[in-house]
């Protein structure tokens, strides 16, 4: 196993040497490509006195000059991924020219072939694996690039900025140069040489400067542009609205691409995409991918200025730029969609992949202290713990302090490569608020525990809230200290946004007694220490308190809710996220007593009050303010991954058992209601993914779900006909989802089918892929290795590696979690075949033995057998090394 080495933010320096310009020339030829970097630089004078030195990854020189003069082998060493010149002026300009093999480059890091031609991906370390370079994100550049290749077969040649020239060559070859006006870090460097389709349009900014918006696409994809295109120019006019930012550039451009590891890249002025984030089209297409495609788009917009224009200092702050624009584009989503849903899905996500996150091997702050690979820190917690994080900030601080911070910030610091404390203290100082506490959050790893416990005097009409919290020692900390970096843990500074419900459900009018001033019918409470008492006054009778409202901080709510409560909370309560919380809640205790009785009939755990708690909340979806967005998520069960999370010791069958019960039993009892909402449900009019008609496709299709659980004739029939009737894309899967895990004859004619009409879309493909995967019949884990040697599936691809074996192993823990370790080894047996290939996605699927330790000692001894086979490979990457050293330790 390749030990990997731990960089530590302690050991942070400034670079040696800066660049000033960069002006790189890439010809692409058949099978390599010359790269020929011209380097201005300097030294720097706030740095250590050092020899040159710079990265460079599966790179061969060719030449090597300065100021115009050959190096003398002696005069430079090129080891391993670095290149030293130990004799340099304090200015110069260097010149090298690499052959590189990008059609070999199965790592989809730096740049590569795909179908349609060349493409980059630079973050995190992606450019030394093109040039030669001080590849670190604070030093920032002017680049140039002109590109040459091949013009029939690569007639678009793109790269950051603007154009400022073009031209043929010889051999039926032609060339564009581009120029980015913007300094810029070499991570944000990108260049594509490709046979691509576009669409355009223009957008007149707030100033009144005109920008070409332009997407590009693989021929034959023009007409699933659309959307994504006016996704962009709605991400334009909401970033002037909301933050006053406008588009710095006269081009912004997207292009799609169906080979990458991630899902989007904000490469300044040319972000390059994930194809599943810009296609769609109804019937190729859920109303999920286009809300996904909305949201990442103005994702990577967002980052042209909270990324690009201000970016980081060193990776350890990769937050500031990920948690700080995906607070940004939450905001987008739930201004562009249904708040409250929105911000329920966000909820869910941040419980579902960062709680076991910061409860695993692979625990750490926001801002790390130490990485042995970067590529493992692009994770929930960075992303989205880091923008709950700016979301108390945004509580703590309020709307119009926090514009104020965000226009300090950029004003400070436009141009710059900083820190998370740098952004705080914008925020601080635009506000007043002393936040020095509260970057506890950027520095300590785990969930903390919020304890509540309410007590109420009759008499005095007094209602008090006792409130604790706690923050255990993470495995980050206890390896911290282990490595003599040891972290003080204090108490967090966070919002608890709370309102109190009477028993008609109206909500009180709030004091803190010592107070004149009424607080309204919500308020925030400051939670600074590790115990704090909060007393309301002029309470007439004890109210149910509605508590953590927004989920106002990524904290573990402990408070006794009854029954009763938890129901008069889902009747009443304002806030979208506090009702679904109630459904939860109640879903998870009565699952967690069916999980602990596995042998128990479920009509005796399953309480009635529930079943027609849940029979009003489906009602609530007809009345006048009704919302059947907000009710499909509230009758979706706990996920089995959550439940696991709240058991000592897992136990996945028993898990799996209960869950299923518990739909089953709630199909039956309401077999009428549900089929009644789902007629009553049906969008007659031609598709559109706005809200409301995605809403009521979201209930319905829910409703179908449960319906399927049924399992006779009737149950069948109307899943077959829901798929045989379906005109777009939500209502196909909707129905293909459900037949998947029915043992029905129809099962794979429909699927067989499926596949037959849709192979020639990747995308439509993947999802086939991926509802074959998370099935729970009992033959699931051979399927999925069947499918493996099928020629819908590319181990090259990482869509169809995400789709098809990351899907079973982290969304279908009944086979993944196998009692005979046949999941294990399905998962070990593609680590270890993806690993030469594509490391980071390896590591990826690597990350679903984090949490290993949680169940019995059987699935203990074969997950460890497993682990332990694909530490003693040879060769092992940096990458998958350290997930399984950590999964280990």
């Amino acid at each position: 196993m390749n030990a990997p080495q731990t960089i530590y933010l302690k050991d942070y320096a400034p670079p040696t040497w800066l660049v000033d310009t960069v002006d790189l020339d890439i010809a692409i030829n058949d099978g390599f490509a010359l790269v020929s970097a011209r380097l201005a630089m300097r030294r720097n004078p706030d740095a250590a006195a050092g020899a040159l030195l710079l990265d460079g990854e599966d790179l061969h020189l060719e030449s090597i000059r300065i100021d115009g003069r050959p190096l003398g082998a002696d005069e430079y060493a090129y080891s391993g991924d670095k290149l030293t010149i130990t004799s340099v002026p304090d200015d110069f300009v260097l010149e090298t020219v690499v052959r590189i093999e990008p059609d070999k480059n199965t790592q989809l890091s730096g740049l590569y072939r795909s179908k349609d031609g060349y493409f980059t991906q630079c973050e995190a370390q992606g450019f030394r694996r093109i040039t030669f370079y001080p590849d670190r994100p604070d030093v920032m550049a002017r680049f140039t690039c002109t590109l040459h290749a091949d013009k029939s077969r690569f007639p678009v040649l793109l790269s950051n900025g603007n154009p400022v020239a073009q031209g043929d060559e010889d051999g039926g070859r032609h060339w564009a140069k581009w120029q980015d006006p913007f300094a810029k870090p070499a991570y944000l460097f990108a260049c594509v040489a490709a046979k691509l389709e576009v669409v355009e349009d223009t957008y007149v900014t707030t100033s009144g400067r005109r920008v070409r918006c332009a997407v590009y696409v693989e021929p034959g994809k023009l007409d699933q542009c659309a959307h994504a295109l006016a996704a962009l120019k709605l991400s334009m006019k909401w970033d002037e609205d909301v933050f006053g930012l406008e588009m710095d550039l006269e081009h912004y451009m997207i292009v799609a691409v169906g080979d990458f590891n991630m899902g989007a890249m904000e490469n300044k002025g040319l972000n390059i995409f994930n194809t599943k984030f810009v296609l769609a089209r109804p019937d190729t297409a859920t109303d999920t991918d286009y809300q996904n495609i909305d949201r990442v788009v103005a994702h990577e917009y967002f980052h042209n200025w909270t990324g690009n224009r201000v970016t980081c200092r060193d990776w350890f702050q990769l937050s500031l730029k990920e948690g700080l624009t995906v607070f940004r584009d939450q905001n987008f989503g739930m201004d562009v969609h249904s708040a409250g849903v929105t911000r329920i899905q966000e909820v869910r996500t941040l419980r579902a992949a960062q709680y076991p996150e910061d409860a695993g091997p692979m625990a750490h702050p926001i801002r790390p202290a130490s990485y042995a690979e970067i590529n493992n820190f692009y994770t929930a917690t960075v992303y989205e713990k880091g923008a709950e994080v700016i979301r108390m900030i945004h509580t703590l601080i309020g709307k119009d302090a926090f514009r104020k911070g965000m226009d300090l910030y950029f004003a400070r610091h436009d141009g710059q490569a900083v820190t998370c404390e740098d952004f705080v203290a914008a925020m601080q100082d635009a506000s007043g608020l002393n936040l020095d506490q509260f970057q506890r959050w950027y520095n300590q790893a785990g969930t903390p525990k919020l304890i509540v416990r309410s007590s109420y005097d009759a008499a005095g009409k007094r209602y008090t809230l006792d409130v604790e919290q706690q923050y255990p020692a993470t495995p980050y900390e206890e390896r911290m200290t282990a490595e003599g970096n040891g972290i003080a843990r204090g108490p967090y500074y966070m919002p608890l946004v709370l309102g109190l419900l009477d028993a008609k459900g109206n909500e009180l009018p709030l004091r803190l007694a010592g107070e004149e001033r009424v607080q309204g019918t919500q308020c925030t409470l400051s939670i600074r220490k590790d115990k704090q008492r909060f007393v309301f006054a002029d309470v007439d009778a004890e109210p149910v308190p509605s508590l953590l409202r927004g989920f106002s901080a990524p904290v573990v709510l402990d408070y006794p809710y009854s029954n009763d409560e938890l129901t008069h909370l889902m009747a009443f309560d304002s806030d979208a996220v506090n009702r679904w919380e109630a459904a939860q809640r109640l879903a998870t205790g009565i699952l967690l007593k069916g999980i602990a009785a596995p042998s128990v009939p479920a009509d005796t755990w399953i309480p009635e009050s529930y079943v027609e708690a849940m029979r009003r909340l489906l009602a609530s979806a007809f009345t006048a303010d009704g919302d059947p967005a907000l009710v499909a998520e509230a009758l979706v069960l706990p996920a089995e991954t959550y439940l696991a999370e709240q058991m000592e010791v897992v136990e996945p069958d028993a898990i799996h058992l209960a869950r299923l019960a518990l739909r089953q039993h709630l199909a039956q009892a309401l077999r009428e209601p549900l089929l009644k909402a789902y007629h009553d449900l049906k969008v007659d009019r031609p598709y559109s993914p706005d809200s409301e008609q995605a809403g009521k496709r979201a209930l319905r299709n829910v409703c179908l779900s449960y319906l399927a659980e049924l399992g006779d004739e009737a149950s069948h029939a109307l899943v077959l006909a829901h798929y045989e009737q379906a005109a777009n894309m939500t209502d196909t899967m909707a129905a293909l989802a459900a037949l998947a895990n029915l043992d029905v004859p129809a099962r794979h004619s429909v699927l067989d089918a499926f596949y037959a009409r849709w192979k020639g879309e990747a995308l439509v493909v993947d999802k086939w892929l991926q509802v074959q995967s998370t099935s729970r019949l009992p033959n699931t884990g051979s399927d999925v290795r069947a499918l493996m040697a099928h020629e819908a599936f590319d181990i090259r691809n990482p869509n169809k590696v995400y789709a098809l074996v990351r899907a079973f192993c982290a969304a279908n823990p009944k086979h993944f979690h196998a009692a005979d370790g046949s999941g294990y080894k399905l998962a070990a047996d593609v680590i270890l075949q993806l690993d030469p290939l594509n490391p980071q996605v390896a590591s990826r699927i690597a990350r679903t033995f984090d949490r290993w330790k949680k169940f019995d000692p059987a699935r203990q001894a074969k997950a460890r057998e497993q682990l332990e086979r694909i530490k003693a490979q040879v060769g092992l990457s940096s990458d998958v090394a350290e997930v399984v050293g950590k999964a280990l330790d």
